[in-house]
């Protein structure tokens, strides 16, 4: 049954400090370290080393992890990769032996880079934090060891998927769940850094599921890295993302597009959902043959590539990209702590539960992040040994021109990400609305969750229930395939937004993710 609020939802306000994130426990946990003292970028890694503990099906230790993180007064964010790279034993031709035309989306080690979660946490917190890491676990630790109360989702999840992991049996909603070896893995990070994770009793596990996959030097290489963030000036503000292998330079290369197009102030105009549907898929209906760990952010945003799609859009009529147009699992966490630090954190399994694979001693799920490389011979993101795949995490952040934080916002989503960006961007930036307006307001995306661009720009566009009437009858009358979907439901994503408003923070959790939550204080 699609989930519908039965009364607006409240707007978060509060003066010092605000956590959004999918689960109440982490957005607490994160508030709670804001109040002990600790930054933003504490409150993030605290919030996240909790959803690594309740939303598994979403999110972990065995998964990636990509940040912005605004520093007042500073020109630019600064951008965290930490997106794990392929085994050394990794080898295009022996899958494409076994007849493989794509990566095996699940119940194989080879679609599971070394996981880049725990270096990221580490990297944040060597450069920005100001509390003990242990301080910052502990939360996820008492959750860990002592249990927590399954969500529906992770309920329903848990059901669908079938681990073959004692931790993932029989949890029913609301009944206490216990991750005893996430507790333990969490204990060695604290004490040891990265050493206890990826040289203990995981990377140990690790080596031996991955019977030569991996090697000792592939677990002892960092698989965190600063990288220079992206940026594009639209609707007046600055917005930033992290560069590839991310696909963030698609929810730029929109919000640039569309910035020069006529989209209404109204979005319940049809007009507004057509002409960023086009800007959408200008932007990204290339991204299967540009977008590799190597590509040139700056280049795949330059006006002279950008200038003809946009010139390329017609208000009238849908472009025909790909051939005949008419014819996950992921949490994002934001926060921004009194100085106006603000942290955009996206971290994930990529499906759900990942490659359906667990590290047998501490039960953490292992991610797919492999789907994204290609097995084209000689495609820039082909499989091979020690490298990074191309991404969907893809967090944002936004400026003033004067270099003030306006915004951190981001979503899950797979590859919808960057539309469902564009479109709360849309609705902040040039529609004035509130971060909980924003939120929770109707959304399109386009059909399909890691394979979106398989067809070039030849899309099914997805619109939920409670949208105007006019979007679905104008969008089709211009020649979009439309499909009405349930309201509120998972596959449009949840997106969270913290917005500076003076010296009054605004956050919003989205009411898609039933047990978000918005803290300040």
């Amino acid at each position: 049954m699609a989930f519908v609020p039965l009364a607006p939802l409240p707007d978060r306000q509060a003066p010092r400090g605000m956590v959004c994130a999918v689960d109440h426990l982490a957005a607490a946990a994160g508030a709670e370290v804001l109040h002990a003292g600790g930054n933003a970028v504490d409150a993030a890694v605290a919030a996240n080393a909790v959803t690594a503990v309740t939303t598994q099906h979403q999110c972990g230790m065995g998964g990636d992890l990509f940040a912005l993180v605004h520093l007042p007064g500073e020109p630019s964010p600064a951008a965290l990769c930490a997106s794990g790279r392929s085994g050394s034993g990794a080898d295009a031709d022996g899958l494409r032996a076994e007849g493989h035309t794509r990566m095996p989306p699940t119940g194989d080690i080879r679609t599971v880079p070394v996981p880049g979660c725990v270096d990221g946490w580490v990297a944040l917190h060597q450069r920005f934090g100001r509390l003990p890491l242990a301080d910052l676990f502990a939360p996820a630790r008492s959750y860990a060891a002592d249990g927590f109360p399954a969500s529906e989702e992770l309920a329903l999840a848990v059901a669908a998927f079938r681990l073959a992991a004692d931790d993932y049996r029989h949890v029913e909603q609301g009944r206490l769940v216990r991750r005893p070896g996430v507790a333990r893995a969490l204990d060695a990070v604290a004490r040891h850094g990265r050493a206890g994770f990826y040289g203990g009793e995981f990377g140990e596990g690790l080596l031996a599921l991955g019977r030569g996959h991996y090697t000792e030097d592939d677990l002892a290489r960092s698989q965190a890295t600063w990288v220079e963030p992206l940026v594009v000036e639209a609707w007046g503000r600055r917005i930033w993302t992290v560069p590839p292998p991310s696909q963030g330079y698609v929810t730029l290369s929109s919000a640039w597009i569309a910035h020069g197009l006529p989209v209404p102030d109204d979005p319940a105009e049809p007009l507004w959902a057509h002409l960023l549907v086009e800007a959408a898929r200008q932007a990204g209906y290339d991204r299967p043959a540009v977008l590799h760990e190597h590509a040139d952010g700056r280049a795949l945003l330059a006006p002279e590539r950008l200038l003809p799609r946009r010139a390329a859009v017609d208000p009238e009529r849908a472009a025909v990209l790909g051939g005949a147009y008419a014819d996950s699992g992921t949490t994002y966490l934001c926060a921004v702590d009194e100085d106006r630090m603000g942290v955009s954190l996206i971290q994930s399994n990529a499906s759900g539960f990942g490659s359906l694979l667990v590290e047998p001693d501490t039960g953490i799920p292992l991610q797919n992040r492999g789907i994204g490389f290609s097995l084209e011979p000689g495609h820039p993101a082909e499989y091979g040994p020690a490298r990074r795949p191309p991404h969907t995490l893809a967090p944002a952040l936004v400026t003033h021109p004067d270099g003030r934080l306006d915004a951190v916002l981001g979503t899950m989503g797979g590859d919808a990400q960057p539309q469902i960006v564009l479109q709360l961007l849309a609705r902040l930036l040039l529609a004035g609305q509130s971060p909980t307006e924003a939120v929770a307001a109707p959304r399109w995306t386009f059909a399909g969750s890691f394979d979106t661009w398989d067809a070039g720009g030849a899309v099914e566009v997805r619109v939920e229930a409670h949208a105007p009437t006019a979007w679905v009858e104008g969008l089709a009358s211009r020649g979009h395939r439309v499909e009405q979907a349930q309201a509120f439901s998972h596959p449009f994503g949840h997106a969270h937004v913290v917005r500076v408003d003076g010296d009054v923070l605004e956050g919003a959790a989205d009411p898609r993710a039933r047990c978000s939550a918005a803290v300040g204080f």
